[in-house]
């Protein structure tokens, strides 16, 4: 039988995690948000997402703001395809586990 649809992805997969991230370093960063004390807050302005090694770093106002395992995040898609939220354990603050988001520049 033909299949219409492919199956679905599963985000707890390896494979899943890693394209998220190869697709992420293709964007430049406008700016970070992160919920601090139920407000989001700006806490970095233009800058890019980059894998080095098995990590995926993201980096904005002249500082890494995230340094994570790729295998460890969790990543999703705003509906609006404008930035990306990221779940992970922080590696460059200590291991705390951190949610960002990243809102991506805009080119047309």
């Amino acid at each position: 039988m033909f299949k219409l649809f492919s199956r679905k992805k599963d985000p707890n997969s390896k494979r899943y995690r890693w394209d998220m991230a190869r697709q992420m370093a293709n964007h430049h960063i406008r700016y970070v948000t992160e919920k601090i004390n139920d407000v989001d807050e700006v806490i970095g302005r233009n800058g890019g997402l980059n894998i080095r090694d098995d990590e995926l770093l993201v980096f904005a106002s002249s500082d890494v703001l995230l340094r994570c395992k790729i295998e460890q995040m969790q990543a999703w898609e705003l509906l609006s395809k404008d930035g990306v939220v990221i779940t992970a354990p922080d590696l460059e603050h200590g291991g705390k586990e951190r949610t960002i988001i990243v809102y991506y520049v805009y080119y047309r």
